[in-house]
């Protein structure tokens, strides 16, 4: 089976699985299943006839959808997240361009030894939905990107801290996975004469996820990942996902979101993705 179709079907089947379980286990006190569900949807459109100062019509709409089910009992967690983000703009007579995509699943269980020091295990899956298009100067475009081209996949094993429920870091042996099809994600610079498709890595990863509500209706969550092959130590792979959001309402919701990226094998510079979104929102659990 295609791996793109292979990891459609596991992110399906994760969702549906721990769907069902959660709600099954609804009533459990102290230990069992905690969930959350919660999308948003925002919309920002702009129209002008025979406005004096300028101006050009836009439609752009974006798409949240988060869910967090964890499973604690007496010696052991087993915490499963999942991010999946698009949206799309149309600026006056151009076609709908993709604004932003994202596809992310992660499940971590932890054995609990004490209070503040545990050893884990933890897999990582990383994607886009759609294609992805770099847009020319003259009009034309071109694709860049796929689902599952790039896909990320990274797998580790080590020790977490956490001495309260706001900052939990985790550090440990990993391996990284890189999908790519069509496009040079995957490839290696020094063969020259052959475009790989698939990159294997093997590293150290380290993990801290911030959650903190600085208020009663805003949450400020933060996740820095940084990823080192052993081949390359002077290189480290980050990425550093930061939200603000507020509940403005019961249902009207704001979202301020930086992204920060690097990884070396992509772009020799720091990518950076910065998002305000202010729409409807509601929890599904």
């Amino acid at each position: 089976m295609n791996v793109r179709y292979m990891f459609l079907f596991l992110l399906l089947s994760v969702f549906i699985i721990f769907s069902t379980v959660v709600i099954a286990q609804d009533d459990a006190p102290k230990f069992g299943w905690k969930k959350s569900v919660v999308g948003d949807l925002n919309l920002t459109q702009t129209s002008f006839d025979n406005w004096a100062q300028g101006g050009e019509n836009s439609f752009a709409w974006q798409f949240n959808f988060n869910f967090n089910f964890t499973n604690n009992q007496e010696n052991y967690s087993w915490a499963n997240s999942g991010k999946l983000t698009y949206g799309s703009l149309k600026a006056g007579d151009e076609e709908f361009r993709k604004s932003i995509d994202e596809i992310k699943l992660e499940s971590v269980y932890t054995y609990l030894m004490n209070a503040y020091i545990n050893p884990f295990v933890a897999a990582t899956g990383e994607s886009q939905m759609t294609a992805g298009y770099k847009y020319n100067d003259d009009g034309t475009k071109t694709q860049i990107a796929a689902f599952m081209d790039p896909g990320y996949l990274r797998e580790s094993a080590g020790v977490g801290y956490s001495k309260n429920d706001i900052v939990k870091t985790r550090l440990g042996v990993a391996l990284k996975q890189t999908f790519s099809s069509d496009y040079p994600y995957a490839d290696d610079p020094e063969t020259k004469n052959e475009i790989e498709k698939f990159k294997n890595e093997i590293g150290a990863e380290s993990v801290t996820d911030l959650n903190w509500k600085i208020a009663s209706n805003s949450l400020l969550t933060s996740k820095l990942e940084l990823f080192s092959n052993i081949k390359g130590v002077k290189e480290i792979d980050v990425n550093w996902d930061n939200v603000l959001s507020t509940k403005i309402s019961k249902y009207v919701a704001f979202n301020f979101n930086v992204k920060l990226l690097y990884d070396k094998d992509i772009s020799a510079k720091r990518q950076i993705k910065q998002a305000i979104a202010l729409g409807l929102t509601y929890s599904f659990l």
